[in-house]
């Protein structure tokens, strides 16, 4: 097993991306014959909610995870949750699942899209460089 620092989390939905602030967190690839993955969620109660509703439903969906590095590409996974834990005013949630296996090339997408939209070349390097850092969800993804 290896084990990664988790340092953002989103849930992607149809609508777009959800972005779910960390007190903590952590992946944990199982490195088992199912590929299996772990992902950790601490943070405050007030989301306690939205993950036992999914829970509940037993519902398998999409998330991304920034893992290590501020600057890396963020992993998308899909899961579903194990387990809700309160732990005094926090949560503490367990989302098992896969790595997806189509990783995106963010950065390519999103100049391709800027680059599609017309921005100007004076533009460009501001819109890319703003975009990188805040990862909207492109068209593509």
């Amino acid at each position: 097993m290896k084990t990664f620092k988790m340092l953002s989390f989103d849930l992607v939905t149809k609508d777009g991306i959800q972005t779910f602030p960390l007190v903590d967190g952590i992946i944990i690839n199982q490195e088992n014959s199912h590929q299996s993955w772990i992902l950790e969620l601490f943070m405050d109660g007030q989301y306690r909610s939205t993950f036992q509703h999914l829970l509940e439903k037993a519902a398998v969906f999409n998330v991304r995870a920034v893992i290590s590095f501020p600057d890396n590409e963020p992993a998308p996974f899909q899961v579903a949750v194990h387990t809700v834990q309160a732990i005094g005013e926090h949560i503490s949630v367990l989302l098992k699942g896969k790595l997806k296996t189509k990783r995106s090339k963010y950065a390519e997408q999103l100049l391709a899209e800027l680059l599609a939209e017309g921005v100007s070349l004076d533009n460009l390097l501001d819109r890319f460089s703003h975009d990188m850092k805040e990862r909207p969800k492109l068209k593509n993804d």
